[in-house]
């Protein structure tokens, strides 16, 4: 028998348990789901029987408008003063208090209690619920204006009746209180009237004296006026002014050069003795200054300047006439200085001669402005005073007027409103029958519902608490303190009854056995393929050639996991020999359908040399190097049996000949078998079925084979991914 010390691999130390996470949460609710489903169905039957025995609950609902009807009513650009009640100004939640106070609820409850005697002040004010209604402008909710009243009782008539006789008390009151400040308020007109109408007539009297007085209707206009006229005096001065100093320097340079011309001279000598000649020429300077004149106060195209110009134009022409008689026919030049004037001379003539009747005119209109000037002057300084006295009185007499007209406006809507006999508050929505509102199924079934899920996972949890039993294998292997070599899946019954028998590429013959079904099934197979691999990195250069598969307690799989390794073992090219080492319950040849005549107790109890007729081939994978020794027939002392020399030997045979020999022990708690058969191999693998064994079963195992050569453990029933991995595969195909 090989004896061989064993390392085992790497295994990563253990850390400090973490926190339960979602995962481990939900996993205890559904291995607790009765527990949680019981509780919560009961809480929502309570909830149910609760609702269904509770009187039903009505509530009736009004709404009304909390503004002021009788105070002034304009426009945001209206600036006229105002003689409203400043009392008048509403403010809601003084208002929606006033609704609540006392003396109201008590004339509501006076009302009421002919027909409702159980009404009190303080039982309407515990169901009665007055608030202002809110409104969702942009992302901020603002209160409004309207206030809604709701009322809650048991009867349904009774939630409407309650509030109509609110209804009635809050219109009575709004009355009263409206007609006692409207009364107020004509009180204050009625006193200012007359006074401001005295007011108003001494003003005007004091006006209209003063426009008798000074002969004047407005003196600002007229003031106006004559500052105007000023302005455009003083500019034509100034432009006449210009004009005046220009003629007078023109006509002193004609002046000097046609004296110091002699043939002028001699031309106007000749000219001077034709007395006729001098007749036209003067007529003709009279309507040059009479066109000089006329043109300083029209245009050219007037009838007067076109009057005076063909005047002028014949006068001229008489003139020519004359002085081609005179001085001759070829005669040429200014008919003022004669035709033996050369051109210059006569259009110095002509200058001298238009420059005098312009320099004149502008004499005469500049001295005509300076008088002007000096009238309106004369005017304008009496008008200050006028003005003033003006100014005080006009003012006075719009403020009085306006303030009148102001005060006679607001009588007459105050008077409208009592006559109408309006209302600051409003109703805007008309109390109706009470809606049933309770008792509410969906509420109390939700609040059931809440409640059942809460005491529904304190149940689960206090029972997962008292329960000792391992249920996952994070659980197996903080109470082993030892690896966790694999974990084996659960076959789903859905499996269970579907799964083909597997032959690894033949037809087997057909077995009943559930455990040939479980071995058949592709996560169990491949998670024992697992473990075997797990078991070989766990020696370091000394293969193991023995292994005692055992558990606990009865019933946690473990002949199940030792045909499972020998099926993945030989799937290996590994000649494996599986041996039944429960000489007391055997069950190996039964789930294999093999005889059971010779086996290991006959080998122990005989003193014959070992022979092949007590090994037999495994039938149902005779493909695969699996050779099995039953258990035999039971013998009366298994002990004695196992702990003999003859079990040490025979296993020393068998490791010579096997690569790998597993031997299927009964349970470590209770006997001594399952030690006495692990101190003839290399290594023991405790097998653990999840929701089975309990912690303190599980630890007490583990301190017993810890003594011998315990490799690690294997969680049997465990939650695992393969099975999903393969259901998947199966599907996609």
């Amino acid at each position: 028998m090989a004896q061989g010390n064993i390392t085992l691999f790497n295994a990563p130390p253990q850390a400090q348990e973490p926190d339960p996470g979602y995962g481990q949460l939900f996993g205890v609710l559904w291995r607790r789901k009765l527990w949680f489903l019981s509780a919560l169905a009961g809480t929502l039957a309570l909830a149910a029987g609760v609702t269904a025995v509770m009187p039903p609950t009505y509530r009736s609902t009004m709404q009304m408008m909390v503004e002021s009807n009788y105070r002034e009513r304009r426009s945001p650009n209206d600036t006229r003063p105002s003689f409203a009640d400043p009392n008048v100004e509403t403010d809601t939640a003084t208002q929606v208090n006033l609704m609540r106070s006392g003396q109201l609820l008590q004339r509501a409850v006076d009302q009421l209690k002919p027909r409702y005697s159980d009404v009190t002040v303080d039982r309407l004010r515990k169901r009665l619920n007055i608030a202002q209604v809110q409104e969702l402008r942009g992302n901020e909710r603002v209160n409004t204006n309207l206030v809604e009243v709701t009322y809650i009782d048991n009867d349904r008539i009774k939630t409407r009746e309650v509030l109509k006789s609110l209804e009635k008390v809050y219109q009575d009151y709004n009355l009263e209180q409206q007609r006692s400040r409207l009364a107020k308020g004509l009180s204050f007109i009625d006193r200012q009237i007359p006074e401001v109408q005295a007011k108003v007539d001494k003003a005007e009297a004091d006006l209209e004296r003063f426009r008798s007085t000074s002969n004047l209707v407005d003196p600002e206009v007229q003031s106006k006026s004559l500052v105007d006229q000023l302005k455009e005096l003083q500019q034509s001065q100034q432009t006449n002014r210009g004009d005046l100093a220009s003629a007078r320097a023109r006509f002193i340079s004609l002046q000097q050069q046609v004296q110091q011309s002699p043939q002028q001279l001699a031309i106007a000598a000749r000219l001077t003795q034709s007395q006729q000649y001098q007749a036209l020429l003067q007529e003709l300077q009279k309507t040059e200054v009479a066109l000089a004149q006329t043109q300083t106060k029209f245009t050219v195209n007037t009838p007067q300047v076109q009057q005076i110009l063909e005047q002028r134009q014949r006068q001229l022409a008489l003139l020519q006439q004359e002085q081609q008689r005179i001085v001759g026919a070829n005669a040429s030049g200014d008919l003022f200085t004669g035709a033996n004037l050369s051109e210059n001379d006569v259009k110095f003539a002509n200058d001298l001669t238009q420059a005098q009747v312009e320099f004149f005119g502008a004499r005469a209109r500049d001295q005509e402005l300076a008088a002007t000037e000096q009238q309106i002057r004369a005017q304008l300084q009496r008008f200050p005073t006028l003005l003033a006295e003006y100014n005080r009185l006009q003012p006075l007499v719009k403020l009085n007027r306006d303030t009148l007209d102001e005060l006679q406006k607001a009588r007459q809507d105050l008077s409208l409103e009592i006559a109408r006999g309006g209302f600051d508050w409003q109703m805007v929505e008309q109390p109706r029958l009470g809606r049933q509102i309770g008792p509410s199924w969906l509420r109390n079934l939700l609040i059931g519902s809440a409640g059942g899920l809460m005491i529904g996972c304190v149940a689960a949890f206090l029972r997962e608490s008292a329960d000792k039993s391992i249920r996952t294998s994070e659980d197996l292997t903080k109470q082993a303190s030892i690896p966790l070599i694999g974990m084996v899946p659960e076959l789903p019954m859905s499996e269970l009854m579907h799964t083909p028998n597997f032959a690894f590429g033949r037809n087997p013959v057909e077995a009943s056995s559930s455990m040939l079904q479980v071995l058949h099934w592709a996560p169990f197979r491949e998670s024992l393929d697992l473990i075997y691999k797990n078991l070989q990195l766990m020696t370091d250069g000394s293969p193991l050639r023995s292994l005692v598969v055992t558990s606990a307690l009865a019933g946690e799989g473990k002949s199940t996991v030792a045909l499972g390794l020998a099926i993945s073992a030989a799937r290996l090219h590994q000649r494996v020999l599986l041996i039944d080492a429960d000489l007391r319950r055997p069950g190996l040849h039964k789930q294999l359908q093999l005889p059971n005549e010779h086996g290991l107790s006959t080998l122990l109890t005989s003193d014959r040399a070992l022979t092949q007729a007590a090994i037999q081939p495994a039938s149902t994978y005779s493909d695969l190097p699996i050779s099995v020794l039953t258990a035999g027939p039971t013998p009366s002392d298994s002990v004695k049996l196992l702990s003999s020399k003859r079990m040490r030997d025979l296993m020393t045979v068998f490791e010579q000949h096997y690569d790998l020999v597993i031997l299927d022990a009964p349970p470590v708690l209770g006997i001594v078998d399952a030690l006495l058969a692990s101190s003839f191999s290399d290594g023991v693998l405790l097998v653990g079925r999840m929701g089975h064994v309990q912690k303190a079963e599980i630890a007490q195992a583990v301190s017993m084979l810890n003594r011998l050569n315990l490799i690690g453990v294997v969680a049997n029933c465990a939650e695992s991914g393969n099975s999903y991995y393969y259901r998947s595969a199966t599907t996609s195909v």
